[in-house]
């Protein structure tokens, strides 16, 4: 009998990614490059040209690609599919069965791998569950995007964006929490300031 426990997750080592575990029934197409560090899930498949970054955890079911560069320490969470044309900086939370689109107007009959357009997730950005990124906008830097909200236009960095279509309602901070009037982090006590619309970690004094 093997001493291997059944019920135990089945990564596997590739050479072709050293450091890399990826799950047995996962597929990685030539060429890719992956960082050290990430791990691949159930069932994920990384098609050809991808950038994955170090120390990124891919869940199960996830569709990466073609040509799509991920950052370093990105989470994606199950059944999360990265289109040609998204792009993620470092740090980025997808969570479950969001959403990511790189056409506006598709029809099945009519070919638009030209129209493509781009949509930019920045630094340290949180994506929640089952929300839509409409192709073509930039979520800014920290941005967070609740749970179910359908984002039709550029998220500006640090917005709490929420709602069909999504508004912002308010400020996160870096560390991920809902910013008072004060502007001040309850988890960091790092202070922001508001101006024009736009917020910024306030310059130390």
């Amino acid at each position: 009998m093997s001493g291997r426990d059944p019920a135990a997750p089945q990564m596997r080592q590739d050479d072709r990614f050293p450091g890399v575990l990826i799950h047995e029934s996962a597929y990685v197409d030539d060429p890719c490059s992956i960082g050290q560090g990430t791990k691949v899930w159930h069932f994920s498949h990384i098609l050809a040209g991808c950038d994955i970054g170090e120390g990124c955890s891919i869940g199960q079911n996830v569709m990466i690609g073609p040509n799509v560069p991920v950052g370093d320490r990105c989470k994606i969470q199950n059944n999360v599919s990265l289109f040609n044309g998204v792009e993620l900086e470092d740090d980025v939370f997808c969570g479950p069965s969001c959403v990511f689109t790189n056409v506006l107007n598709p029809r099945a009959a009519i070919e638009r791998k030209s129209e493509f357009r781009k949509t930019i997730v920045r630094r340290g950005a949180t994506i929640g569950a089952n929300a839509t990124i409409v192709c073509g906008h930039e979520i800014g830097a920290y941005a967070f995007i609740a749970a179910g909200a359908v984002v039709t236009g550029p998220a500006p960095a640090f917005a709490l964006m929420a709602g069909v279509p999504a508004r912002r309602i308010g400020w996160m901070s870096r560390a991920g929490a809902r910013l008072g009037e004060d502007l001040v982090c309850p988890i960091e006590g790092v202070v922001y300031v508001e101006t024009e619309s736009r917020l910024e970690i306030a310059p130390a004094s």
